[in-house]
């Protein structure tokens, strides 16, 4: 999903600033998907989540959707770059969704399908009041885009601690000024009303009038100033904070037609209503009912998308989750279910996993439990002549599909293997994964915007590193991790040098390497190699080794030690290297 909405905690351009508090969007994902969140629910907390549940703060967190998008803080066309910052919204809004892909109906009507550039600037205007971005500053980001996320009881508490805690403050103050201030009242031929630092009045009393300072309990007063002070340095804590979307108030703003893409040159105006390709055999749009400080338009988009009655919502989901467990859907394109995309190969199927998955409340459990529960998904991967011939692509699933696991699986697997991996934290701001200085000089802005991790945050799942669009971990890179500028609806597998070279060279594989023959070490001391190897290669195929390959990998041992002189946790070392190199750690078969 993070890959579908572009996922990224930085802006993109020449500085790709960070965005503030937007690693919560992510963690409201991953909850939203542990707990079972309805599909339907999460579409509308993510549309409309501030119209429609506006207590909640899971759905105020979920509308940072809107903010995920690169962002050029100093654009040489404001005007033009807030269409483009729209586009990249309705675009992402029509493919992740609908599978429509109505940005190429942006500058004229859709060359192949039904989309007409009216029906285009219809679907941007129901979100034409969302605030922009923020401009340089970051002032004025957060004053767009950031807003207090907390429950009514919450926010309660809070309010009656800053009470409690400024009525403590005052109570101290009321104390340090009747010690010192009637001893002030005595001197002559000073203008009191310009004391106004309080505080600072013992000091000038030591300075200018020590005759009078014998008055004053000195040591009372360095008591409760330094209460004061202590008291000050330690306010109640704030309420949380979330990247969200904010909009310009109740009246909604004009939207036009432009001819062109031209901001300069406006058409026809526009209201929001339903695509005219959908109008026949979709559902009627709710009547727009306009909130205190928006215009209700989002919401009505919203329920609109995510209803059961909707050509395609479902099917376009259900089809991405057959990608996720196949490696690719029912339909190729999954952001496109349009002309120019691939008919489905199981259109019936597609059909009726759709419809189960409404009647099950859009339970997305209940849709992977079918799946994995189906004989398509048990097949063997195995290679049969006779259909070969007949379904060289496997278009119609006769057998599963080898699978090179994805760029975090395959950091995450190491980690596992080593032992090293995270696994009891859930959540929280993002971790930095070790990336060389040698890359982080490459950046436009050499040595910004990568801090370090502490090890038991830095072996952190990879989903949890922080996603700078300018900087990316070169393993991860390697592996083809996702393009973070755009949505990415398939990661295309590629086999390259430098996956072979960064999982034999890099300083993360040697480091892990180490550590694995540390465990095994310690794990199997009165053991013999045998058992030794049979351990780590269990951890690295997940299955339980041969004879043979316990035998090689024993052989392996000895022969770096004989030969190579090396002593006996580097040769174990060396195995494990040669271990995590294994196609089969990194192919599913």
């Amino acid at each position: 999903w993070l890959d579908l909405v572009r996922y990224a905690e930085t802006n993109s351009y020449e500085r790709d600033d960070p965005k503030p508090f937007v690693w919560k969007y992510r963690d409201y994902v991953i909850h939203s998907f542990n707990e079972d969140k309805p599909y339907d629910q999460f579409i509308r907390e993510q549309l409309a989540g501030d119209e429609l549940d506006p207590d909640n703060p899971h759905a105020i967190i979920a509308t940072g959707y809107y903010r995920l998008g690169i962002w050029d803080d100093e654009p040489a066309d404001r005007e033009l770059a807030y269409y483009d910052d729209m586009d990249d919204v309705v675009s992402t809004t029509s493919e992740v969704f609908m599978g429509l892909t109505f940005g190429c109906a942006r500058c004229h009507d859709h060359k192949l399908d039904p989309i007409t550039q009216r029906d285009y600037y219809s679907l941007l205007s129901f979100m034409r009041n969302v605030k922009r971005y923020g401009v340089r500053s970051p002032e004025t980001v957060e004053a767009a885009s950031v807003a207090e996320v907390a429950t009514p009881e919450e926010k309660a508490r809070y309010t009656k601690a800053m009470t409690e805690y400024q009525a403590n403050l005052d109570e101290l103050q009321a104390k340090i000024t009747s010690l010192v201030n009637p001893v002030v009242e005595q001197l002559q031929g000073v203008d009191k009303e310009e004391w106004q630092y309080e505080n600072r009045r013992i000091d000038i009393l030591k300075k200018f009038s020590p005759q009078l300072i014998s008055q004053v309990n000195v040591e009372e007063y360095a008591l409760l100033h330094d209460q004061q002070t202590a008291l000050k340095n330690s306010p109640p804590p704030g309420l949380e904070k979330a990247l969200c979307v904010k909009e310009e108030g109740a009246d909604p703003l004009l939207t036009f037609v432009l001819q062109r893409g031209n901001p300069q040159a406006p058409g026809d105006q526009v209201e929001p209503v339903r695509p005219s390709a959908l109008a026949s055999f979709s559902p009627e749009l709710e009547a727009i009912q306009p909130r205190e400080l928006s215009t209700g338009r989002r919401a009505v988009l919203a329920n609109w998308i995510a209803s059961g009655e909707h050509p395609l919502t479902a099917r376009v989901l259900v089809n991405r989750v057959w990608q996720f467990h196949f490696g690719r859907g029912i339909v190729r394109s999954p952001s496109n279910f349009g002309l120019a995309g691939d008919e489905p190969t199981h259109p019936k199927l597609l059909d009726w996993l759709a419809y189960d998955l409404v009647e099950h409340g859009w339970s997305l459990k209940h849709l992977h439990r079918q799946i994995l529960l189906s004989s398509a998904y048990q097949m063997s991967s195995e290679s049969r002549p006779e259909y070969a011939d007949k379904d060289p692509q496997n278009d119609l699933f006769w057998r599963f599909n080898m699978r090179r696991l994805e760029a975090e699986e395959v950091r995450d697997s190491i980690l596992a293997a080593s032992q090293n991996l995270t696994e009891t934290k859930l959540y929280g701001p993002s971790i930095y994964s070790y990336i060389p200085e040698e890359v982080q000089a490459g950046q436009s802005r050499p040595g910004y915007g990568w801090g370090k991790s502490v090890p038991f945050e830095r072996y952190r799942r990879s989903v949890y590193i922080h996603a700078k669009r300018s900087l990316v971990s070169p393993l991860l890179s390697s592996f083809d991790v996702a393009d973070l500028d755009d949505s990415c609806p398939v990661r295309f597998v590629t086999t390259q040098p430098t996956q072979a070279l960064g999982m034999l060279n890099s300083d993360l594989l040697t480091e892990q390497a180490e550590d694995f023959a540390r465990s095994l070490i310690a794990q199997e001391h009165h053991a013999n190699d045998s058992k030794l190897v049979t351990t780590a290669l269990e951890r690295v195929l997940q299955r339980e080794p041969t004879e043979e390959e316990v035998a090689r990998g024993v052989a392996f041992i000895q022969q770096m030690q004989e030969k190579q002189g090396m002593n006996y946790q580097r040769a174990v070392q060396s195995f494990c290297l040669l271990a995590l190199n294994l196609n089969e750690f990194v192919y599913l078969d």
